[in-house]
């Protein structure tokens, strides 16, 4: 009995670490710990966060994504223009050879638009990436109630 209560509690220390470690890889394009903020349930949209590394020799680029969690799914940036923070749409997003691009609040980032469910902290869903040259991969972003501990320096 006292075994299975020390199994317990070390799946419950260790579930928070590996829930934090999930990677994916396209060709030479690693994606590293794709993730959302919890959000209330009635509010109709979400963004996905993760960062690209290009491990390749040559560059690529983010050209679309999609998740059967919204209507729409469009690659967004932040931008300061006129005195204002703006969120508009781009393209893409070049992942330079050798670099790396972080998506992240207040930057770019992927937009779900006419989200079904609103997914909860410790919850996950599927996103499909496409990269120009990479091709396409599915991630699942875990949805948290705070940003990663790399992302607070904001």
């Amino acid at each position: 009995m006292k075994a299975h209560k020390l199994l317990l509690l070390a799946g419950l220390l260790v579930s928070p670490l590996l829930a934090q470690a999930h990677e994916y890889s396209a060709g030479q394009i690693h994606i590293d710990h794709p993730w959302s903020r919890a959000m209330p349930p009635s509010v109709p949209n979400a963004a996905a966060f993760f960062v690209l590394h290009n491990q390749g020799d040559s560059a690529d680029r983010l050209i679309s994504a999609s998740s059967p969690q919204a209507q729409k799914t469009e690659i967004h940036e932040h931008v300061h223009k006129d005195g204002l923070m703006k969120m508009q749409q781009v393209q893409g997003i070049d992942v330079p050879a050798g670099a790396e691009v972080k998506l992240q609040p207040m930057g770019y980032h992927v937009m779900l638009f006419g989200v079904q469910k609103q997914a909860q902290d410790g919850e996950r869903f599927p996103l499909t990436l496409r990269f120009e040259k990479a091709g396409e991969v599915q991630v699942e972003v875990a949805v948290q109630k705070d940003a990663p501990a790399s992302e607070h320096q904001h």
